[in-house]
């Protein structure tokens, strides 16, 4: 991304003793070797906690995260964050100047069918509305935000917890958790509330 060997890892290198040779011309092709643009996921924040002696960081992922008291939580504990998204993309894109491409966002939920034959994900929409107000004010902060995409059009097995029943989709499929059901696709109201911001641009959340 930098279009040069990162001074972090050059005094990793230097530290364990690891030699790197660099040929004449590998500079410049390293200063070739960037990327256009970045591309992320964002779905939730989370937080460090000191317990008086030292910083406890959770970088790798949500699970054993410092509970946030000032944010709403789903049903597996991911907060959830809209402000979130907005600082996010302000500290990267002050950090790399690039444009950027969010890849993925979105809500996991127990969807229930009701009686209507219609899955009312009201929390889902109420989520990518306010995660999508936050890309708008990180474009008025002068962040280039050049696309969206949410996960995912259609429920699938979570990668997370190996569960059907957390479901991300704008699509609702009839299975549980064991593969039992008659894989039947209804849209959800999500569906045709995406459709209209896909329609406008974002214009019409």
């Amino acid at each position: 991304m930098q279009g040069r060997i990162s001074i972090l890892y050059e005094t990793l290198f230097e530290q364990n003793n690891v030699v790197h040779p660099m040929q004449e011309g590998d500079e410049e092709v390293l200063k070739k070797g960037t990327v256009d643009f970045m591309s992320f996921s964002y779905y939730s924040s989370i937080v460090s906690g000191y317990n008086g002696d030292f910083l406890k960081l959770h970088t790798s992922n949500l699970m054993g995260a410092e509970k946030n008291n000032y944010v709403e939580y789903s049903a597996w504990d991911w907060a959830i964050d809209p402000i979130g998204m907005r600082i996010a993309l302000n500290h990267m894109y002050d950090r790399y100047h690039l444009p950027i491409f969010i890849s993925e966002c979105s809500f996991g939920a127990y969807d229930q069918v009701e009686a209507d034959g219609m899955v009312h994900d009201d929390y889902r929409i109420d989520f990518l509305q306010k995660q999508l107000t936050q890309v708008k004010e990180a474009i008025r902060d002068g962040v280039e935000v050049f696309g969206f995409t949410a996960w995912c059009p259609i429920d699938l097995v979570s990668q997370t917890t190996s569960e059907f029943s957390k479901r991300y989709g704008f699509v609702y499929v009839d299975l549980d958790d064991y593969g039992n059901g008659t894989y039947e696709r209804t849209p959800k109201k999500s569906f045709y509330w995406y459709k209209k911001v896909i329609a406008s641009n974002g214009e019409e959340l």
